[in-house]
């Protein structure tokens, strides 16, 4: 949509985005609910990695599908996928390769909903502790902070290292989440090096505190480092939840479509003035730096790319000792069922 029009229908005070997007969640096409209430575990809300679920709860596209949609924040992916796995949440808001890690465990899991197509985590190094940094071989035997072990975050540092010739024992892994703990984890010399997200990494980068490693806030850098593209951010349960709640799982893939498309017509001013002041970690300015510099690895339809998980089972099984991939049926993994019925 041009600015234009856009604000052409600003103007004549059309505001709605069923307006705009036709389709998504008009209420003829609105599914059967199987259930109303419905919990989602999240690593780290305020980051731009999971901005989507924020946007679908700030502007009441959860309550627009008839769900009462109820968050809760955890320190990072890994421990969200434990609320889920053990049964206190319906619904993770997690990074997709942990349906893939869980299958390889016999348990079974689907993404349903893409909040981004690009991993948008970036390996930085501490400018006082790693300051004579020259090659990936320097981090031997450093501590490098993420927002949970075994979250996404971990992985892209799992990956890093094997990439070039080392593994996570020949570091420290150290979760610091993604917040303001990070921040000071990294400012008080607790670490060597941070993988993170923005807003996190843009407000390091802003005050000289760090200098980048690996980034993969943009489809090109992605590709450069995985080969591929790699999806990040998404919506995913348990088949038998799927199975059991058709109707609900739609519901929220047409509030989660919904807040993707938004995003996309939003400018960073209306984006912050959407999102909780806690977000913006003290400075509006690094936090409307950080989605820029973001913007692009989010998902601009909510669909999963067939390239994507199969660039993400072959990153498991690059880094994973023992991964058997072949034994990985990544049709049950994700789907677009969900998704195809929102943008129709």
């Amino acid at each position: 949509m041009s600015l234009s029009r856009r604000h052409l229908l600003k103007a004549a005070g059309l505001s709605g985005l069923a307006t705009v997007w036709p389709g998504i969640g008009l209420a003829q096409n609105a599914p059967k609910l199987e259930k109303t209430d419905v919990s989602i575990a999240v690593g780290g809300k305020g980051l731009v990695y999971y901005l989507p679920l924020t946007i679908a709860e700030q502007k009441g596209f959860f309550k627009d599908e008839g769900l009462n949609v109820k968050i809760a924040d955890f320190a990072g992916g890994s421990k969200a996928l434990q609320a889920v796995v053990g049964g206190s949440a319906d619904v993770c808001s997690g990074a997709f390769e942990h349906t893939i890690n869980l299958q390889a465990k016999k348990q079974f899991f689907r993404a349903f909903v893409l909040q981004g197509r690009a991993p948008m985590i970036v390996l930085a190094g501490n400018k006082k502790t790693l300051a004579g940094y020259k090659t990936p071989a320097d981090l031997k035997g450093k501590k490098i902070g993420v927002t949970a072990p075994g979250s996404s975050t971990n992985m892209l540092v799992s990956f890093f290292l094997d990439k070039h010739g080392m593994k996570d024992s020949d570091v420290s892994i150290i979760g610091v989440g993604g917040g303001a703990g990070a921040v000071s984890a990294l400012r008080a010399g607790q670490i060597d090096a941070l993988s993170n997200l923005d807003p996190v990494i843009s407000l390091l980068d802003g005050t000289g505190d760090i200098f980048t490693i690996a980034d993969t806030r943009t489809m090109k850098d992605t590709q450069a480092i995985f080969g591929g593209p790699m999806p990040a951010g998404c919506l995913y349960t348990s088949q038998k939840y799927i199975d059991e709640n058709p109707g609900t799982v739609q519901a929220l893939t047409n509030a989660m479509v919904k807040a993707d498309k938004w995003i996309q017509t939003a400018g960073p001013d209306e984006i912050m003035k959407t999102v909780p002041k806690n977000y913006l970690l003290g400075d509006p300015e690094v936090y409307k730096l950080a989605l820029t510099r973001s913007f692009e690895g989010l998902s601009p339809d909510g669909k999963i790319d067939p390239l994507g998980a199969e660039t993400s089972l072959k990153a498991q099984a690059a880094y994973i000792a023992g991964f058997k991939a072949d034994a990985i049926d990544l049709s049950k993994c994700w789907t677009n069922e969900f998704t195809d019925k929102a943008n129709a």
